[in-house]
């Protein structure tokens, strides 16, 4: 069909997310030496217009939730090359260490309140 599978969005959303990290100073290899991991509780995807092999997609990602302990992540996906609107997603996280539910405040607030100030309210149609 010469487009990209709709199962490829879900890893670019990972690396999406893994290079926000990063940006932020804080990436998941800093995260996880302090024993922290975020496993996905949840994905949404809303397709809009296909991607072709040959396109190059741009990724925003912003953080649309956050409480220290589920933070909301949404991406908007962007022909690079038209503009054109490809897809929006969200994936929900949590916080664990050591296999339990943790608070970003109490175990890594440099962390939390880097996402506290990144929090962008979405826009609703």
């Amino acid at each position: 069909m010469g487009i990209i599978h709709h199962s490829n969005y879900i890893k670019w959303m990972e690396e999406a997310r893994i290079a926000y990290m990063e940006s932020l100073g804080f990436g998941f290899d800093k995260v996880e030496e302090l024993g922290i991991v975020s496993p996905v509780a949840g994905i949404s995807i809303t397709y809009k217009t296909p991607v072709l092999f040959n396109e190059v997609v741009d990724i925003q990602v912003s953080v649309t939730r956050y409480s220290g302990v589920i933070q909301e992540v949404s991406y908007t996906f962007v022909k690079q090359k038209t503009g054109d609107l490809c897809a929006t997603a969200t994936s929900k996280h949590c916080y664990l260490k050591d296999g339990k539910v943790v608070n970003l405040k109490h175990e890594i607030p440099a962390l939390d309140k880097i996402f506290a100030s990144e929090l962008v309210k979405p826009e609703h149609n």
